[in-house]
């Protein structure tokens, strides 16, 4: 289900928000509100694929199990011994693997609890990363060996690959319970009290889907206590609205700009600029509007998620760029990768090189292809650049909205990896950008297809609404009568757009 579906706003949201307000008026115990959260959090995941929702128990179970043991490593020393029976009860998995394994080294009490610790959250990565890596990686993986294979001679097709289905968002909800064990283990985070609240966290539909990335220490209050207001709702709404509105009406007509250039054997120069610039803003709104309407969903409900994008348009360098664009992801790799790595407390080759493996592994979580790889590599590339002269950019001398128009073409360039479907495509697009690329003798039509009335109207209010300064947040933190109208105009116009329009993704499913 997505939020862009007459399914979710009609039927699923309007049932839950009635069921979800009536269990506060009654001022039913928070924690059968959580369930009512997750029960309709495992509906709507399960809308695309039912099987689906198996993974994230899985997830759930996993993490859970390894947050009790890291809190109480005494429980595993003083457990009695497991019995082969004892099935059922999946949380003392865990407990009965660190068991065997301490009391077959004969280690001292206090050398066991660390390693306790130690081996639960070895085990929820390990448990996570495989799951992820499997669906996630295995085809992409597997074909690169046969390929491999064929160039050294053997048969094609050495292996038959498995068609494996990805489920969506699980890099998302994945990423987000590694962080509750990591934060568990460093003490950074409360445990969780019970399965239920903890479940609740790792299902939360809002940002299920395409996040932002949740950490369990910025919900843990939340989850056991939080307000419902007239205000708090009002600006929720309000968000959801203008995230919508992103969505359906800037995305969406972006989007149909962008494949006509990717879909077009050889466009020329200027057509090729304005369908990467169309992508430039499809993928930009499409993913701030979900953001931005998971954040509204969630105010909705009491809780308060991260802002996920801060203008990342008016950014002047890449390094500005990136403390700007998909912050839930790029401090997550910060915080758990890159610091990890030891950041930059080590050697200057060093700093480069862990930079360089964080943005490596950032085109690595996007997707199992060479151009999601590449992207993230480029973009290393950039930051370490740019870090080599101070963290600033080679065009630091230019005046602010020339640093801005640079930074974006830069981007712009960067995306047509991101967006291409193999890298042969990718150089291709990048030759026509360049004019290296003789066009096709059907590049007059599309231009005339490209460059029409309706679609430089529509390309010129969104670059519009991408640069002008004040951001929906900030837009919605104090509402007024006018603005209510407006809002109101945006989800009526929103609304009859989402009903007429045959194209409607959403990019960030794939991931």
């Amino acid at each position: 289900m997505v939020f862009s579906s007459h399914y979710f706003l009609f039927y699923f949201f309007t049932v839950f928000l009635l069921l979800y307000y009536v269990m506060v008026g009654l001022r039913v115990n928070l924690s059968w509100i959580n369930l009512l959260i997750t029960i309709a959090s495992y509906f709507f995941y399960g809308w695309f694929e039912p099987w689906f929702v198996t993974l994230m128990w899985i997830s759930t179970f996993l993490d859970y199990a390894a947050g009790r043991a890291i809190e109480k490593p005494d429980q595993v020393l003083h457990a009695k011994p497991p019995y082969i029976l004892d099935v059922i009860n999946i949380f003392r998995y865990p407990y009965y693997i660190t068991w065997w394994i301490s009391n077959a080294l004969n280690m001292p009490v206090e050398r066991r609890r660390a390693y306790i610790r130690n081996i639960a959250l070895i085990t929820s990565m390990v448990g996570n990363l495989g799951l992820l890596g499997f669906f996630k990686y295995y085809m992409f993986v597997m074909g690169g060996v046969n390929r491999l294979a064929e160039l050294t001679g053997g048969p094609n097709n050495l292996f038959q690959i498995l068609s494996i289905t990805l489920p969506i968002g699980i890099s998302f909800y994945t990423f987000q319970t590694m962080s509750y064990t990591i934060d568990v283990w460093r003490g950074d985070a409360p445990p969780v009290k019970d399965m239920r609240t903890f479940s609740c966290f790792v299902a939360l539909f809002p940002q299920l889907i395409a996040g932002p990335i949740i950490r369990y220490n910025t919900v843990a209050e939340q989850l056991s206590y939080r307000k419902h207001t007239l205000s708090k709702f009002s600006s929720g709404l309000a968000i959801f609205i203008t995230g919508f509105a992103k969505k359906i009406l800037l995305a969406n007509p972006g989007g149909m700009v962008a494949d006509a250039i990717f879909n077009a054997d050889s466009p020329d120069m200027l057509s090729s600029w304005f369908g990467v610039l169309g992508y430039h803003f499809q993928i930009y709104f499409d993913f701030c509007g979900y953001s931005d309407m998971a954040v509204g969903l969630g105010r909705m409900m009491g809780f308060e998620f991260i802002k996920n994008f801060n203008a990342p348009y008016r950014a002047q360098s890449m390094s500005d760029f990136w403390n700007r664009w998909h912050i839930s992801l790029s401090t997550w790799i910060r915080d758990y990768l890159y610091i990890a790595l030891g950041g930059n407390r080590g050697s200057v080759g060093r700093t480069y090189f862990n930079l360089a493996i964080a943005m490596f592994l950032c085109g690595v979580w996007h997707g199992a292809k060479m151009t999601f790889i590449v992207w993230g590599v480029m973009h290393g590339a950039l930051l370490i650049w740019e870090r080599t002269m101070g963290r600033k950019p080679v065009y630091h001398m230019l005046p602010p909205f020339a640093k801005i128009i640079v930074t974006n073409i830069i981007v712009m360039f960067t995306w047509v990896a991101f967006r291409a479907s193999s890298m042969d495509q990718c150089f291709h697009v990048w030759k026509s950008m360049l004019g290296l690329l003789k066009p096709s003798p059907s590049a007059p039509l599309l231009r005339a297809e490209l460059f029409t009335a309706n679609h430089m109207f529509e390309m010129a209010i969104i670059a519009f609404v991408c640069w002008q300064p004040v951001q929906a947040h900030e837009w919605v933190q104090k509402l007024t009568p006018t603005k209510a109208i407006w809002l109101a105009l945006l989800l009526f116009l929103a609304v009859i757009s989402m009903f007429t329009q045959s194209f409607n993704p959403f990019l960030y499913f794939q991931f």
